[in-house]
């Protein structure tokens, strides 16, 4: 079934105009699940109630309230709301190109794939090649639904993507968190984390190989439930490594390393969880392992 588009616009390159069509790139699979009343199984229906009147209030009576001083509200309707919405435009106006590196992933919201609208398939072609040649990308502003968004457009997959982004003040500063400067790294340290980044490093990132394994045991629990089945166990039991000292977890792990790549492929032992260190978690995933051994 083809990809269903969620809108339409313009970009603008200079004097050149591109139609295109907005489609959704990603979005999460989590499981969701329903509030049920344990006595009758029956999902319940949550209300609005007023603890200063005492009633439960229905939604054509609710209005919109700003906090602007502690429990101190300003009303706000949808008519004074509709006063300050961004301009209706469809266009996308590309302000500057920078390289992608310059770009903290940070600022990143959400992502759409953009496809040329009839009579734009030559220029959309033109600006997805020129901008993979150039190894550039592209700001731009663009109001959806109303509110004036920030966004990215790079070249992708042989055409062209938008990210969405948040403005500089909607990102939080880093520079108060303490990021363990006051740490002595010992003699080695550093070289044998070096070693173990060599080890687990490939030359691209393969997303395939990541499952939400998490969200596959739920649905395993609720199609054996929906069964009729007796559930005795929800996943595994992740046992806790010992804590020991930074340099000996480094050399066991380069340790393991070696002895996983010596063995053979149909006696490969299997893998344990990576030994903790401080007070990390036993079961690290494997980005996460690799970043905390850059930081050190």
């Amino acid at each position: 079934m083809p990809p269903h588009s969620i809108g339409s616009g313009t970009i603008s390159f200079g004097l050149v105009s591109i139609p295109i069509k907005l489609y959704t790139a990603a979005s999460p699979a989590g499981v969701s699940f329903n509030l049920l009343h344990a006595k009758c199984g029956h999902r319940i229906r949550q209300q609005t109630f007023c603890p200063v009147c005492n009633e439960v209030v229905e939604r054509n009576q609710l209005v919109k309230g700003y906090e602007f001083a502690k429990d101190q509200y300003v009303q706000m309707s949808e008519e004074d709301l509709k006063s300050v919405d961004g301009e209706a435009s469809k266009m996308i106006d590309i302000t500057e190109f920078v390289p992608l590196p310059t770009v903290d992933p940070i600022y990143f919201e959400k992502s759409y794939y953009l496809g040329p609208d009839k009579g734009g398939e030559k220029a959309y072609r033109l600006l997805a090649d020129a901008m993979d040649k150039t190894d550039r990308v592209a700001l731009a502003k663009f109001v959806m639904r109303g509110k004036e968004s920030l966004v990215l457009i790079r070249p992708a997959q042989h055409g062209l993507m938008l990210h969405t982004m948040y403005f500089a003040d909607e990102v939080r500063d880093f520079g108060e968190v303490d990021k363990g400067q006051s740490a002595k790294i010992r003699e080695g340290e550093l070289d044998l984390a070096l070693r173990l980044i060599e080890e687990l490093s490939h030359g691209e990132f393969k997303p395939e190989q990541y499952q939400d394994e998490y969200r596959q045991r739920v649905l395993d629990v609720v199609n054996a439930k929906v069964e009729g089945q007796e559930i005795t166990a929800v996943g595994p039991q992740v046992q806790r490594a010992q804590v020991i000292d930074l340099m000996d977890a480094l050399k066991e792990s380069l340790a393991k390393r070696a002895a996983e790549a010596a063995a053979p492929a149909a006696t490969a032992p299997e893998r344990k969880p990576p030994v903790k260190v401080g007070k990390r978690p036993a079961a690290a995933p494997k980005a996460d392992r690799k970043a905390e051994a850059g930081r050190r």
